[in-house]
Formats: structure tokens, C-alpha cells, sequence
């Protein structure tokens, strides 16, 4: 009995003494990057503003976490570089997702000006002619897959590369915070490592946008180390990261990442990413959608039955017009396969009437009234041209 409670006791010294080394460690880790972020702040470039790519997801929460905490650290006479936390509403973000993200950073902004720190939130959209419900129904553009992804560069990376040129301009420069990590994938890995810090500081050009530098803070943090910092570390904007922690738990996974060029676009609608559009057709099941149905939240449930039955119809030779959109028959040229042209009028009408429908039962707007307008215009234009070549 004796060396059996001898055991035990050894058993839990040694218990205690990992938990001990982890927090300590995590804790190491977690002021070295604070530190870091302060000192970048402060590095002679101060006059170039600092862009954060906050998708409301768990790499970006942490990276604006520290620069919070970074700010706090630095005596107001410095705080003289603007800071931008721009996040981007595709118009068709999963409805769970968004409102986190409208939570977040209303506490964000709210803290800020109390704290008068050089922080501005900012919400980019895109064009209502660009958005997802304008051209797949308006247009007719058939539904993204991964050959033809039109979705990411007209609802992510215009927006939000638009929002950048601009400060670019005004400032001269601009510097894009990211929260991007060596661990998230091999892909990302090689494209981090391929990209070299200029000489002597922490930047990277960046390849699409002239004028635009990326500072990653936290690249060399693990997938855990990230939960553990969340888990272990109060929001500094007030309250906790419970909401961020549970909303991955309902959908069972991660986010679609910030994207600024075709570069990044790869996570966008691949298996990679859990949540992001509700409409995505390029993933083959929206674990996400799913998982808060699996969840109790049973009102996603016909968002799940949309999406499901949209990728379903893309390929339907009657519901897609034969010619393109410039008025030419495309065949491919290994195969000599016809490629079909946009959906048709009536097919759109279809996708229309099934979405209004899915509105009703949700209870909450998925289209707006301005891009109904929009949609109708563009029937009405193709109607009477259509008309006039029959005429003629």
C-alpha cells in the first residue's frame, strides 16, 4: 500500500511538474511576441500604418490579442502609428460566423477609443455589381468550383486589396499584419519560407500589391500553442475567447483565411477551411453548416439543403445557356467537349424563388433588397437583347 501511494504521489509531482512547463513555456512564448510586436511598432517605419487581415477566426484573434496588449505597453506620446483591423463580409458569410465578428469587433472599437489607442475598425464588402447573388443569378455565373473559382477575387481580394492601395497612397506604404503560421499546413510552410524578410527586419514584399509589406508575428507558433493562448489569456478588448473557442467547436474545425491574392485563395474552399461562405460550392461538404445543425442549431438546416441542391444543378445541360456570355460556343480544346455557357433565365429564376424560400423558413435576410434590383435589371437587359436578335 505504501509503494503503491509512493507511485501515485511520483505520478502527480511529474503531472504537476508538465502543466508547470507548459504554462511557463506558453507564457515565455506569449510576452516574446508581445515584446516583438511593441519593438516592430516602434521601428523607424512608424509612419507606414499597420493593415491586420482579422477574419474573426483563432490565428487573427491572437494576433490583434497581442498587438492590444503590445499597444498597452507603449506610452501614449508613441502610439503615433495608425492601426487598421479590416475584416471582409463576402455578403454571404455563414450567419453564426458574422455576427461573431460583428461582436468582436464592436468590443474592439468600443475599447479602443475608451483606451484611446490609434485603432480603426473597418468592414470591407464587395460591389453590390460583384457580389455572389448579382452574377451567379443576375449574370448567370455558373456556381465556383475549383477550375473556375470567380468568387474569392470578387468577394475577398478586391475588397479588401482596394482598402490597402488606398492607404498605400496616402501613406506611401503600407504594412499587412498577418496571422499566418509555419505549422498550418506544408503549402504554407514552403510559401513562407520561400519569401525572404528583407534584410535586417521582419517584412516581406508583397508579391501582388507594389507599396505593401507583410509582418507575420506569430509564424512560428504551433496549432496549440495558439489554443492555449486563447484558453489561458482574457480578450483584452473585455471578456473572454469562450465564443471564438465554442464556434469552432459547433463547426467542428477552422475558418477560411484572409485573403490578399490568388496566392493566399488556396485555403479559400478547400478542405483546409470550415467556415467561410455558406453558399461555397467549391467544397464538397460544408462541415461547418453541419456541425451547428449537429449542433441544435436546426435552423441551418435549409441553408445546408440549398447549397447542397446549388452544386447539384451547375452541370445540368437544361438548366445552362450553349453560348458564353460574349455570345460564342466554347469547346475545350484536348477534349473538344462543348463548355456550356451561364445558367439560364429560367434556371436563375429557379435559384432565386428556392432562395427566397430558405429566407422565409431562416428568418433572416440572406439577400438584399438593392441586389434583387440589381438582379431584375440584368433579366430585363439580356430579355430585350435576346428579343432583339429574334427580332432581327
Amino acid at each position: 500500500m505504501a509503494l503503491f501511494e509512493a507511485l501515485n504521489a511520483a505520478v502527480h509531482m511529474q503531472t504537476s511538474k508538465l502543466i508547470n512547463f507548459n504554462v511557463e513555456t506558453i507564457e515565455a512564448s506569449w510576452n516574446s511576441i508581445i515584446s516583438s510586436i511593441r519593438e516592430e511598432y516602434l521601428a523607424d517605419n512608424q509612419r507606414y500604418p499597420w493593415i491586420i487581415g482579422f477574419s474573426g477566426g483563432k490565428d487573427s484573434t491572437v494576433v490583434a490579442h497581442a498587438v492590444f496588449e503590445a499597444l498597452l505597453l507603449i506610452s501614449p506620446s508613441q502610439r503615433t502609428r495608425p492601426i487598421h483591423i479590416v475584416s471582409n463580409d463576402t455578403l454571404v458569410e455563414s450567419p453564426l460566423v458574422i455576427a461573431h465578428l460583428d461582436d468582436v469587433t464592436s468590443r474592439i472599437e468600443n475599447a479602443a477609443k475608451s483606451l484611446d489607442l490609434p485603432i480603426t475598425v473597418v468592414r470591407t464588402k464587395p460591389e453590390i455589381e460583384q457580389s455572389f447573388w448579382v452574377l451567379l443569378i443576375g449574370k448567370g455565373y455558373p456556381s465556383p468550383n475549383m477550375t473556375m473559382r470567380w468568387c474569392t477575387d470578387r468577394l475577398k481580394i478586391q475588397p479588401t486589396s482596394s482598402y490597402i492601395k488606398r492607404n498605400i497612397s496616402e501613406y506611401g506604404s503600407a504594412i499587412v499584419v498577418l496571422g499566418v503560421r509555419r505549422s498550418e499546413s506544408n503549402s504554407r510552410q514552403r510559401s513562407i519560407d520561400s519569401n525572404e524578410n528583407i534584410r535586417g527586419t521582419n517584412l516581406t514584399p508583397h508579391k501582388d500589391l507594389h507599396g505593401a509589406f507583410i509582418y507575420r508575428p506569430i509564424v512560428d507558433l504551433t496549432t496549440d500553442d495558439v489554443w492555449e493562448i486563447l484558453g489561458t489569456y482574457h480578450a483584452p478588448w473585455g471578456g473572454s475567447h469562450r465564443s471564438l473557442i465554442q464556434l469552432y467547436r459547433d463547426a467542428e474545425g477552422g475558418e477560411c483565411p484572409v485573403v490578399l491574392s490568388k496566392d493566399d485563395a488556396a485555403g479559400c474552399g478547400t478542405s483546409n477551411s470550415r467556415f467561410g461562405c455558406w453558399t461555397c460550392t467549391v467544397i464538397e461538404k460544408d462541415k461547418s453548416l453541419q456541425g451547428f445543425v449537429d449542433a441544435g442549431k436546426h435552423e441551418y438546416k435549409p441553408l445546408v439543403e440549398f447549397r447542397i441542391w446549388l452544386k447539384s444543378i451547375r452541370n445540368k445541360p437544361e438548366k445552362r445557356q450553349g453560348y458564353r456570355r460574349n455570345g460564342k460556343l466554347t469547346f475545350d480544346a484536348t477534349t473538344g467537349k462543348h463548355i456550356p455557357g451561364p445558367f439560364t433565365i429560367q434556371a436563375r429564376k429557379e435559384i432565386l424563388e428556392y432562395l427566397l424560400r430558405v429566407q422565409k423558413d431562416f428568418g433572416d435576410k440572406l439577400i438584399s433588397d438593392q441586389e434583387l434590383d440589381l438582379i431584375y435589371q440584368h433579366w430585363t437587359t439580356e430579355l430585350q437583347q435576346e428579343k432583339g436578335l429574334a427580332d432581327g
